[in-house]
């Protein structure tokens, strides 16, 4: 079968050509999804877990489904739910981060026929809005198409990733057959590197949010540009065959080979040799997806960084000057230098494995793009100007962490936004991920870590650390600080082993309750928000910019120490979670604490219902907020005051004694003000309305 390689061309054609592009790129990226798992023997084997730091393979088959709803619903899009159900458990748990919940007792999975059933309820939901949806061209991210391609690019991402977690998998509960094309080209030679001259030349990445010519990320957009000076490049990406000289030289067993974190790594796993390849007695076989051959010397070798490095740091040695992994600017200049665009290559899937690393050539290079990604040593970072797109806000910014580090070039897997130039993945640096590496001699400057600090560079997300963690404005007390004192008398007397801050942002309110609840659990829609919280426990201190006029900004930084808040920091964890659907697992709680959350849900009612049963006998539910009701947040239909209904005003405080009284007795009504600091000259001063609710028997 001939895959469809690139994505849709945004900028060109007419609507009704466009419709017809992107349902076909929407049905080949959706069936290639569902085909991948029929390489497995049964359908039970849906259930198994390749690997501990992922989710069993069941949840990326409904994942990429429920990822279509849940950005479509927040979009505003679609109004309804498909299966509330699915689209929680399946929601979050990619990327090894602090809130993936990856403890399997907390969830108990569907039935394979219950998601297939849902997959095709999905599908019909997303061709039918393909056919009817409002757009012109160009398509850009502002666009309700551009959410659709969005869930398109999505779902190609994890084919990919999905092919690596069943090449984990143990190969007895895999097909034999060649669902997919495999070609065979092993061979037991393979060619001499050597590292040929690539002139130096600008770097230009420009590519604009209104008028883009393909989908892109968040990451991607904006300016970008650098000077890159003469360097040499290897000819060929590192073969098995030059990687296994590294291995019968023990190069696993000298550490001085590794960063200390590659030792860590090396320590934590006792690798001796590629986790793709199997050794029998002195024999090397390579792990295909479903199948096992002998070790083909003449394929790309796939390793994690800390393994490409050490090769690196060997080949140094062997060769008598130093070598590296190219920078991302470096692998730029390497692209254009060949125009590799315009270059064949082992990429979109054509094939289902890799091929020689001296097929597919590029003027004097092979493998510019395709047959496995290339490590690059530059973590990822923002461009001038990032802005994360709102629909789709954590899938860049959680990665500014330094231990993401770019892959570039594609591997033979890769579609869609995957094969151009300008895309920017990055992965954790112990991941596998069809991922070899080229090394260079190069004398140019390279960016090793994202900052010396950790930084926050959200202007939104800098903007509410100072409002949770600033001082007081015009004698108004800090909010955060001043709403959690208010609550203390009314704590007093009651459990305080287990709280929930729902809607925690970016975090004060549950480090000021881990004072005195055992326990505290803070989760918000947005991952970027819980991110500050995590870099707070995790970091000394975080540096953020808040605007003081035009372009001019003030640098501040904020740490748990100089806040008294450093003891009790273990006390306290971060999860992303959807306050209109959240898990079951989420409930025992001694205090529900909500602050500004109810008027910027988009199903208010669903969370009244919802969240008594997860609040314990005595317990206390505290909202607080303003009752700004905006559609922008809010569908009309579904605020819970501030409108006229039968000549009648309907509040919202009458709304929540009408849902509530029956559950929970009343205890108290407290107006807490607070002011946002916008600019050095610009405040924001609102009065937030308390309740205290306590549970009823």
């Amino acid at each position: 079968m001939n895959y469809i390689k690139n994505s849709v061309n945004l900028n060109t054609g007419s609507i009704e050509e466009k419709r017809e592009e992107i349902k076909k790129q929407f049905l080949q990226t959706y069936e290639l999804d569902e085909k991948l798992f029929d390489l497995l023997k049964e359908k039970d084997f849906i259930y198994e877990q390749p690997n501990r730091l992922r989710h069993p393979l069941i949840f990326y088959y409904g994942h990429t489904a429920t990822f279509f709803i849940n950005k479509l619903i927040l979009a505003n899009i679609i109004k309804q739910r498909v299966n509330p159900e699915f689209e929680s458990i399946f929601a979050i748990g990619v990327d090894e981060m602090s809130w993936d919940d990856l403890n399997s007792g907390n969830y108990k999975w569907p039935k394979f026929e219950e998601i297939k059933d849902y997959r095709q309820k999905v599908k019909n939901i997303i061709l039918e809005l393909i056919d009817n949806i409002e757009f012109t061209i160009p398509i850009n991210w502002d666009s309700s198409m551009w959410i659709i391609l969005m869930g398109i690019e999505h779902e190609n991402i994890h084919i990919e990733t999905s092919s690596v977690l069943l090449r984990e998998l143990d190969i007895k509960y895999l097909k034999k057959d060649e669902i997919f094309t495999y070609s065979n080209e092993f061979s037991n030679d393979y060619p001499i590197n050597e590292l040929i001259d690539v002139k130096g030349g600008a770097v230009i990445l420009q590519k604009d949010r209104k008028n883009p010519i393909f989908y892109g990320w968040d990451n991607e957009f904006s300016y970008h540009a650098s000077k890159i000076d003469d360097f040499k490049a290897s000819k060929y990406l590192v073969s098995n065959g030059e990687f296994l000289e590294f291995v019968k030289e023990d190069g696993y067993n000298k550490p001085e080979f590794f960063s200390k974190e590659g030792r860590e790594w090396l320590g934590y796993t006792n690798a001796k040799h590629p986790t793709f390849w199997i050794k029998e007695d002195e024999n090397y076989f390579l792990r295909e997806i479903n199948r096992v051959v002998s070790l083909p010397l003449n394929y790309p070798v796939d390793v994690n960084l800390y393994e490409a490095e050490a090769f690196c740091k060997y080949k140094s040695q062997k060769l008598g000057i130093e070598v590296r992994l190219p920078s991302e600017d470096e692998y730029y200049r390497l692209y254009d230098f060949v125009d590799a665009g315009n270059k064949d290559a082992n990429i979109g899937l054509i094939q289902f494995n890799q091929s020689p690393v001296n097929k597919y050539k590029f003027d004097e290079f092979y493998d510019v793009i395709g047959n496995v990604w290339q490590w690059s040593l530059t973590p990822i970072y923002p461009f001038d100007d990032f802005v994360p797109h709102p629909i789709y806000d954590d899938f860049t910014t959680p990665t500014y962490d330094d231990r993401h580090a770019l892959i570039k070039g594609g591997s033979f897997i890769s579609l869609g936004n995957e094969t151009l130039k300008e895309s920017r993945y990055a992965f954790r640096k112990h991941f596998f991920q069809h991922a070899g590496f080229r090394y260079v001699n190069s004398s140019n400057e390279y960016r090793t870590k994202l900052n010396d600090n950790v930084y926050e560079t959200d202007e939104l997300i800098s903007q509410y650390c100072e409002f949770h963690y600033g001082n007081e404005n015009f004698g108004v007390k800090n909010f955060c600080v001043n709403s959690v004192e208010l609550l203390n008398p009314y704590i007093k007397n009651i459990k305080t082993s287990k709280a929930l801050d729902l809607g925690c942002s970016v975090g004060r309110a549950s480090f000021e309750l881990a004072k005195t609840f055992d326990e505290v659990l803070g989760i918000d829609f947005s991952a970027n928000f819980i991110n500050v919280g995590v870099k707070l426990k995790n970091y000394d201190s975080l540096i953020y910019k808040i605007k003081k006029e035009g372009e001019l900004f003030e640098e501040k930084s904020v740490s748990l120490k100089d806040l008294g808040l450093e003891q009790i920091k273990n006390k306290v964890s971060f999860m992303q979670g959807d306050a209109c659907n959240l898990k079951d697992i989420y409930s025992g709680f001694d205090l529900v604490f909500c602050s500004n959350l109810i008027d910027r849900l988009y199903y208010p009612q669903k969370f009244l219902d919802d969240i008594p049963s997860r609040i314990n006998k005595d317990g206390l539910l505290v909202l607080l907020s303003p009752y700004t009701w905006l559609e922008d947040y809010t569908p009309k239909e579904n605020w819970l005051g501030g409108y006229i209904k039968d000549n009648k005003e309907i509040s919202t405080l009458d709304s929540l004694k009408n849902n509530l009284s029956s559950q929970f007795e009343l205890l108290d009504i407290i107006d807490v003000p607070f002011v946002i600091k916008e600019t050095a000259r610009k405040y924001q001063h609102t009065i937030s309305q308390m309740t205290i609710w306590k549970k009823k028997d």
